[in-house]
């Protein structure tokens, strides 16, 4: 089948998912968590497979070490990736949600109520748990999806979405091509194209990766190119704090786009050398004033700076940050409000790792990503980010006419 088949295939299936009720999504949502517990182990072999020829990739120079990392599937994953569909499907039905409720005049009522956003077109690099999490966030919020992972976890997420797919056919009421996947570099430039049918392209990757969609498509486009995290160390902040939050923030998954990137450092901050010191003991390696503060380490490397003031540590984060996740470490509460208020990114701390910027950690069951956007979703995008609304206005007969003329008057009362 030719992508655009496909596209309308999944327009179609759109259609029918937005009727779905919400017992029927989460009986599906259910029963496919527990079919991917049953098959782990055969995902565990397709990501062996995947592993072998990415490490070869990595000999070549091909591919970084930290993608190798994100392609690997392991206990915890495969845990964190079931538990992850069993909480969506625990979570509040999004869909026909009543946002507001506004009476016009007597017997004229507006309804603002979220909907479905239609067909999502993801693709993403590595992480093959990002099919189970994008799959089961989709079918909770109504919408289809087309799906195009890299190349270097090509097996694992056939594997995953055959045993998905293969437990949706089971469910008499569930439509079929709500889960499609594609796997060309050629699908990826006519998904691009395919404006027509597609209403939303979701980028999971690199910088690289997501630069070129945002250039070449007519698609809205929500996510983030850089995951590039500060920390400020305020003139106030607990060294033992602060050595743990920025521990954590860098070591615990070096890789993620949560990660810290920059380590700011108050000149009037007591314990610098202690600080300092504790990082290295944590093997991390410091740079000093790098040559560029706009670049992503994925790795056990922090960049560091002194400042000499929290206006300082605000310029700079609004200059070389990428609108992720930014915190300050302090006891001065005037301080952190200040910083967060000022800061300009979608998640902004206090005295908490950054890399708590995740839907799961969230509440949200699973995220479909980060977006660094100003639109209708910020953050880690869960089920709400996957929905939009529209205006349902109910009357017995209104016309415009006599409200022009002054015949009648609106009164506008919200109800909700």
């Amino acid at each position: 089948m030719d992508f655009v088949n496909i596209a309308k295939s999944a327009k179609e299936a759109s259609l029918k998912a937005a009727d779905l009720s919400e017992d029927i999504k989460n009986k599906a949502l259910l029963k496919m968590a527990d079919a991917l517990e049953r098959a782990k182990e055969d995902i565990f072999n397709a990501n062996k497979a995947d592993l072998a020829e990415a490490e070869k990739l990595v000999d070549a120079g091909e591919i970084t070490k930290s993608t190798f990392n994100r392609l690997k599937l392991d206990d915890n994953k495969m845990r964190d990736m079931i538990k992850g569909i069993r909480d969506i499907a625990s979570l509040p039905e999004p869909v026909n949600k009543k946002l507001f409720v506004r009476e016009l005049d007597e017997g004229l009522t507006l309804y603002k109520v979220s909907c479905p956003i239609g067909v999502l077109g993801i693709i993403f690099e590595a992480r093959p748990d990002v099919i189970a999490q994008i799959s089961s966030l989709a079918i909770k919020s109504s919408n289809s999806v087309i799906l195009k992972g890299g190349k270097e976890s090509i097996n694992t997420n056939k594997k995953i979405l055959e045993i998905i797919n293969s437990t949706l056919e089971k469910i008499e009421e569930f439509p079929k091509n709500v889960l499609q996947q594609v796997f060309s570099r050629e699908d990826v430039a006519e998904m691009l194209k395919c404006d027509k049918y597609i209403n939303l392209i979701i980028p999971r990757g690199g910088n690289k990766l997501v630069k070129f969609i945002k250039e070449n498509t007519k698609i809205p486009v929500l996510g983030h190119a850089d995951g590039i995290c500060h920390i400020f160390t305020d003139e106030s902040a607990d060294l033992k704090m602060a050595e743990e939050v920025i521990t954590d923030a860098k070591t615990q998954y070096p890789s993620a786009c949560n990660a810290v990137e920059t380590l700011l450092i108050h000149e009037k901050f007591p314990y610098k050398d202690e600080l300092l010191a504790s990082l290295q003991l944590s093997e991390i390696k410091l740079i000093e004033n790098p040559e560029s503060w706009a670049f992503e380490y994925g790795d056990k490397i922090l960049a560091f700076k002194t400042v000499k003031n929290l206006d300082e540590a605000i310029e700079h984060i609004n200059t070389y940050g990428s609108g992720h996740t930014d915190c300050i470490i302090t006891e001065n509460k005037e301080n952190a409000e200040k910083f967060m208020n000022k800061v300009d990114s979608a998640g902004v701390y206090w005295n908490a790792s950054t890399r708590f910027a995740d839907g799961f950690r969230y509440g949200f069951g699973a995220e479909v990503g980060i977006s660094t956007n100003k639109t209708h979703a910020r953050g880690p995008v869960g089920l709400e980010g996957l929905t939009i609304y529209k205006y349902k206005l109910i009357g017995n007969g209104q016309i415009v006419r006599d409200y022009a003329d002054g015949t009648r008057q609106f009164h506008h009362k919200d109800l909700i």
